[in-house]
């Protein structure tokens, strides 16, 4: 398969991901880079276009965010994004002023119908503005075609040069139409086919793995998470017998968890799965430690020191499979887009960096939403891949404090019930994160006429896209209600359930 590029050059915008998975949506593969990139790199990758994204600088600021102007002349059609609007118009002599009015916010706005970008769509309509400065001339050969009551130019185009640029966020959901102006663009100025399904990304990837990877052995760290799981699934599709996953069950998942993986990749995708159950070792590490850095360093070491035995005694290893995903590699700082790194990434359980295994990330360039699907393609079960996130030293920093067997069993079966009662109520896939936590907390209750002196559950559910925001899920009474008596009358320990009403900022999702 020719898979055809499209290029997102980032100038620290917030939407950058955003833009990205637009236009894969749209079945087009892109790639984000950052504005620092030589000319002569974004020439060589041949793209079919490109997208500037926006971004916090002001065009005309010192040390702003810029590039080579030479990128106009290379007859790739070019979308400019707000601040990528904005440069566009600077560099090829237009101008750009402070706005004497600022445009946040949805905004109702006018369209040209015979403008390339907004073919199709409604003339009077409403779009996503975030801007201080504004276009107040176009250069020379360019045609207005868009405006609002505060932003004379809110979208231009020269059709000539296939240059086209908005104010504007066409790729947040406010804007009416967004998806509709990139299609515009990427099938009617860039020409593409739309050749970027996952039935492709199977059939392209299985065939670099089989001939990489021929006749090695090969070996994953599977936690049951979506993307190792994934990423163990599409190996496995390649390499078959030649893959063997470790799957280090530490004690601190979820009720039945365990038994779960090993069925789905033991008796359904038949892979070659080595369990090891360390939970007493797992504990008897953790006992007394209470600081939550304190044990997700345990966690993460005894990981390591476990992964390290066993591998051991499969002999010489010549690959390790990870589930790195595309905005691990972004927000590791990769892109050097001039944007506040927001996290760094880490390999599986925090590997030594001396290992001797080659990695293997067959994921690299797949967004979560894309490796949800990619693994519905390959047969992994639907309860698995839509499954909430999960912390990797799991309910170890979910029971607040000290860590024991006892907390542990009151922590899974309240959690338990809480995942139950979301399922029944069909609201499990409206909230992107929900769990139940054990604080070191003992209140007085009454049950049965005698005064009790057992734990609190505190339970948590957020709404986000990708967890670096959240907000806290508004549910509805009569579920808290059900939630709260089934975990105070079936979990013994447990006389009181909490609601968690926190959104991120300024709490963080998780309580440790």
């Amino acid at each position: 398969m020719n898979k055809e590029l499209v290029l997102i050059i980032d100038f620290g915008g917030q939407y950058n991901q955003l833009i990205a998975r637009r236009v894969r949506d749209l079945n087009v593969y892109c790639e984000i880079l950052s504005y620092k990139t030589p000319l002569e790199e974004i020439k060589a990758k041949n793209p079919k276009g490109i997208i500037f994204t926006g971004g916090p600088s002001s065009v005309y600021g010192e040390g702003a965010p810029t590039l080579d102007k030479e990128i106009f002349e290379l007859n790739i059609p070019i979308l400019g994004i707000c601040y990528g609007a904005q440069l566009m118009t600077h560099l090829l002599g237009g101008e750009v002023k402070r706005a004497n009015k600022k445009e946040y916010g949805k905004t109702n706005i006018t369209y040209e119908k015979d403008a390339l970008l907004f073919e199709g769509i409604k003339s009077e309509n409403i779009c996503w503005m975030s801007h201080t400065d504004h276009i107040s001339r176009a250069p020379e050969g360019f045609k207005i075609t868009s405006y609002t009551k505060d932003c004379p130019v809110a979208a231009l185009e020269n059709k000539e040069k296939n240059l086209y640029a908005v104010q504007f966020h066409p790729e947040v959901e406010h804007s009416i139409n967004g998806s509709d102006m990139l299609r515009n663009f990427l099938y009617n100025a860039c020409k593409v086919e739309g050749n970027w399904t996952m039935d492709n990304f199977i059939e392209e990837q299985v065939a670099k793995l089989k001939e990489k990877l021929k006749d090695k052995k090969v070996l994953c760290a599977l936690s049951g998470g979506v993307d190792s799981s994934v990423a163990a699934t599409l190996v496995h599709r390649a390499v078959g017998d030649n893959l063997t996953c470790i799957f280090v069950d530490h004690g601190l998942l979820r009720k039945d968890e365990g038994d779960q993986v090993e069925d789905i990749f033991t008796n359904r995708i038949k892979m070659n799965l080595i369990r090891v159950n360390a939970q007493d070792r797992f504990l008897d590490k953790l006992q007394g430690v209470k600081e939550p850095e304190a044990k997700r360093k345990i966690i993460g070491e005894e990981f390591i020191r476990v992964f390290e035995a066993e591998s051991n005694k499969l002999g010489k290893i010549d690959f390790l499979v990870q589930g790195t995903i595309y905005p691990d590699i972004i927000e590791s700082g990769a892109g050097d887009s001039g944007a506040s790194t927001i996290k760094s990434h880490h390999n599986v359980g925090g590997l030594p960096e001396d290992i001797e295994f080659e990695i293997v990330e067959p994921l690299r360039d797949l967004f979560k939403d894309e490796v949800r699907k990619l693994g519905l393609e390959l047969g992994i079960p639907k309860d698995l891949i839509y499954r909430h996130p999960f912390p990797g030293p799991g309910l170890g920093i979910r029971v607040i404090g000290d860590v024991d067997k006892e907390k542990l069993d009151i922590l899974r079966e309240a959690d338990a019930i809480y995942m139950d009662v979301l399922k029944e109520e069909n609201l499990y896939s409206e909230i992107w994160q929900a769990f139940a936590t054990l604080p070191d907390v003992k209140t007085v209750g009454v049950m049965g006429d005698e005064r009790t002196y057992a734990y609190l559950v505190g339970i948590r559910a957020v709404t986000s896209s990708d967890g670096m925001t959240s907000d806290w899920y508004k549910m509805p009474y009569d579920v808290l209600e059900k939630i709260s008596n089934r975990i105070v009358n079936e979990v013994e320990g447990v006389n009181r359930v909490v609601y968690d009403i926190t959104s991120k900022p300024p709490g963080t999702i998780e309580w440790e």
